[in-house]
């Protein structure tokens, strides 16, 4: 009897020994299924991430020809330029890479205009239109220069030095006459009376407003005027009534070509219908 209980309680220690088993075996399957199916899983993302990047990137590639293509530049216009050409201006704008790129442009230049150049207060980029775009030039306003030290250097209408180059500027008359020992970028001309100024550039644009030009705005000591057109003098005096002489200077000047001599013009008077001209 104490023998069959014996056997009896080992057979079912057994059985549950083989349950146990039986279990883990059924987790460890389950286990297996389920990293397959991770392992399945990640695969497919990885397809779908390459197809993705690679959709992506032909867009981008795509997008990329078809602004090169439908944003080139074929037309520019160019306004308010006198010192510079119209292919010195667009070289500024639209050199370097992409600068045929009117998309391209109108990021770079968007509400900011270019400055830092000699002669030239700004310049303003617009685009018109896909393949056309419109820089304006706002030049700086030049009285005159002075010839200093070999050099041609340039000031506006409150004396201030703008320029210095090497190179004379078409259209902008020298002043001669005036006394200063240095020159300083972006300071003023160190002359004794600074007023001058104010009248070099009613002198030069005066004379611009009926389409003369002086090669040379000469001030004796007392700063009386003569302006010298070639081998021509013409002696303007003091400041008095100078608008009005540089009026009738306009139908004088033409019979002047080519002479060399000087015309007296600082008396003035509404009434006078003539001049002298000594020639020399």
């Amino acid at each position: 009897m104490a023998n069959k209980k014996t056997v009896k309680k080992t057979t079912r220690k057994n059985t549950n020994l083989r349950l146990v088993k039986n279990s883990d075996l059924g987790l460890q399957k389950h286990k297996v299924r389920k990293e397959e199916k991770l392992r399945f899983g990640k695969g497919k993302r990885t397809v779908i991430l390459s197809v993705s990047l690679a959709a992506f990137l032909a867009a981008l590639i795509g997008g990329y020809a078809y602004i090169i293509r439908n944003y080139k530049v074929t037309t520019v216009y160019v306004e308010g330029n006198v010192h510079y050409t119209n292919e010195e201006i667009m070289e500024m704008v639209m050199g370097g890479r992409y600068g045929d790129n009117s998309l391209f442009l109108s990021l770079k230049y968007r509400d900011k205009g270019i400055d830092d150049i000699p002669f030239i207060q700004t310049m303003d980029v617009s685009i018109e239109a896909s393949d056309t775009i419109r820089i304006i030039v706002y030049e700086k306003a030049l009285a005159g220069y002075v010839a200093y030290l070999g050099q041609y250097v340039y000031f506006d209408k409150d004396g201030i030095v703008v320029e210095a180059s090497s190179e004379k500027t078409a259209g902008i008359p020298q002043v001669t006459g005036l006394r200063f020992d240095h020159v300083i970028l972006h300071e003023r001309l160190p002359v004794e009376n600074p007023d001058i100024f104010n009248e070099v550039l009613n002198i030069t644009q005066q004379l611009e407003k009926y389409s003369m030009s002086a090669d040379r705005i000469y001030f004796d000591p007392e700063y009386k005027v003569t302006l010298l057109f070639g081998e021509a003098r013409v002696a303007l005096g003091d400041s008095e009534y100078i608008d009005e002489k540089i009026m009738k200077l306009q139908y004088i000047l033409p019979g002047l070509v080519d002479k060399k001599g000087i015309l007296d013009m600082r008396e003035y008077s509404e009434d006078t219908k003539s001049y002298s001209f000594e020639q020399d």
